[in-house]
């Protein structure tokens, strides 16, 4: 074989390798084996595992009590040990976290999209998963377990938090869940409360391929 031949082999060797670890989305975030669609409760915790950001939507005092949606980072806990709660890191320089500070209902709506593995599927198709949990965005205060459970969870997904200015004043707040809904396929939301949410178990590690 003569040396166009090695570097013919060698270029598209690397064309695969380098198509394989790129999502579609453009980053791929998956680490734990997707559920089956019939699992709607780990469905919905592993989309919570999974993410790292969402629209996070509340009532605005700008806009006389209409929705105002927006996007922020999230976790629910250390990568694949999450407990499904969403934590935040807000500023009130924010319209989010001044909303929630006088009115703390609030709804997170995430998409399986961000994963890569809904394909080339739009986001809107009832196969690629939504998530939309909806509660009360209330603010973590002092030193107390929960800020270290929101800092452990958060700085671990999102490590350039750690450097956003101080005299931003950025608090930790957590969405205390109250409702959930979620489409992973044909026919209709999953039916799935509360308690089901929280008491599940997430499975283990499992190799993306």
């Amino acid at each position: 074989m003569g040396f166009k031949g090695v570097f013919f082999i060698c270029f598209l060797f690397i064309f695969v390798i380098l198509q394989a670890s790129i999502g579609v989305s453009g980053r791929r975030l998956r680490s734990i084996s997707k559920p089956d669609p019939d699992d709607g409760v780990g469905y919905a915790r592993w989309l919570a595992s999974q993410n790292t950001w969402g629209v996070l939507s509340t009532i605005s005092l700008e806009l006389k009590g209409a929705p105002f949606g927006n996007i922020v980072s999230f976790s629910d806990g250390l990568p694949d040990k999450g407990s499904g709660i969403p934590y935040f890191y807000l500023t009130a320089l924010d319209p989010t976290a001044r909303n929630a500070l006088m009115d703390e209902r609030a709804s997170l709506a995430i998409s399986e999209f961000p994963t890569g593995s809904c394909g080339k599927k739009d986001p809107e198709n009832p196969s690629c998963a939504k998530l939309t949990l909806s509660g009360k965005l209330k603010l973590i205060k002092g030193n107390t377990k929960d800020a270290e459970i929101a800092a452990s969870a958060l700085f671990t997904k999102h490590p350039e938090m750690k450097g956003w200015p101080q005299n931003h004043n950025f608090n930790f707040y957590k969405l205390d869940i109250e409702d959930i809904f979620l489409i992973n396929w044909f026919g209709g939301p999953k039916p799935i409360t509360v308690d089901q949410y929280l008491r599940h178990r997430m499975n283990q590690p499992a190799l993306v391929m």
